[in-house]
């Protein structure tokens, strides 16, 4: 008589439509399996983008993992290749992973994205409890009351102008814990680098923040008085950005001398910040990588409110001394000054030397 062959879909490494890893690899099957790993139920977190809010949104992950251990946890976002391999199951939002979700069943869905696309998700799957934000009525709504002081934040620029909470502590209370300052989670591969530096101290200089947010971009002038003044104490300037500030790189470089490398995949990019011995950004994606891999930053802020970023006590911000006057605008409509030409080289490069580690 043939042995009834077994199967375990509560196992973590269960897929279902192929084998699983410690089959491929070890030849095991499921019963006697020394690999069995029960789950007992599947948490989703929805976060969609953009990639900053993604990154600093992975210190819940601590949380998750203490507080359900037992439990499956599965992430959606436009940007997977940003996650921790350590999640469970990372889903790219596309038509087959709405499908899919939505004919899951969740112990507990945890939407922190007011966008309508994330907000519907949400509506739309089936959970025994959800967290953070929905639809109602065809509109983002806050879930519970939990939700709704983050929610208040971003309706109105007087509320949020006076809110004193980091973005982590916030999304910790959404979901009813106690921020404790948990890290960020990032995955670097660090073979990619060999940079003779002659081993003075890297500085990384993120000079672009993308296209939509040039009331954040700061002036050539700044940064070649900066790189100057970097050079003059005796450590190494390490031009950072992606394709959008190429050419202005290759500029810097040129008239500076600087190192500028070019421009790499995410993964590489990673790599790259974290040779850094201390990165200057504006608020951007590079800001938040350097953050979670633990490097000394100098953050230079002005249309935002500096109490939301948390930097675990390795850093600093650096704002104008002439106020903004357009908050969380994309573009200076200020017709007096702009107020990121008010961020001096100076102030920037004392903030480098109180930050940077002997």
């Amino acid at each position: 008589m043939t042995k009834k062959q077994i199967y375990h879909s509560d196992c973590k490494h269960f897929l279902g439509h192929i084998p699983c890893k410690p089959h491929k690899k070890y030849g095991v099957h499921c019963d006697n399996c020394q690999f069995y790993d029960k789950k007992t139920g599947k948490i989703l977190i929805i976060k969609l983008g953009a990639i900053g809010d993604v990154i600093r949104t992975t210190p819940l992950l601590h949380k998750l993992w203490e507080v359900h251990r037992d439990k499956e946890i599965w992430w959606v976002t436009e940007y997977p290749n940003i996650l921790p391999s350590a999640i469970d199951k990372i889903l790219k939002l596309d038509h087959k992973s709405i499908l899919q979700l939505q004919n899951t069943e969740f112990d507990v869905v945890i939407n922190l994205d007011k966008d309508y696309e994330a907000c519907a998700l949400t509506k739309s799957i089936v959970a025994k409890n959800k967290v953070g934000f929905t639809l109602e009525k065809g509109k983002p709504a806050p879930i519970d009351q939990r939700a709704e002081p983050k929610f208040m934040t971003g309706l109105f620029d007087d509320i949020n102008k006076k809110n004193t909470k980091s973005y982590p502590q916030e999304i910790f209370e959404i979901c009813g814990w106690k921020f404790e300052k948990q890290e960020y989670l990032i995955d670097v591969e660090d073979h990619y680098w060999s940079i003779d530096n002659g081993k003075k101290k890297i500085i990384g200089l993120n000079t672009g923040c993308g296209d939509r947010w040039t009331s954040r971009l700061i002036p050539d002038s700044t940064w070649i008085e900066l790189i100057k003044a970097i050079q003059k104490k005796g450590y190494y300037p390490l031009l950072l950005g992606g394709s959008q500030e190429h050419h202005k790189n290759e500029y810097l470089a040129d008239v500076t001398k600087a190192t500028y490398l070019g421009h790499f995949s995410l993964e590489k990019f990673i790599s790259l910040i974290n040779k850094c011995d201390l990165v200057v950004s504006v608020v951007t994606m590079a800001s938040h990588l350097a953050i979670g891999l633990k490097k000394p930053i100098v953050l230079i802020n002005n249309i935002f409110n500096s109490n939301e970023f948390e930097l675990y006590g390795r850093g600093q911000i650096v704002e104008p001394v002439k106020k903004c006057q357009c908050y969380f605008s994309p573009k200076c409509t200020n017709e007096d000054y702009s107020c990121i030409e008010h961020v001096t080289a100076e102030a920037i490069f004392k903030a480098i030397k109180r930050n940077l580690k002997a």
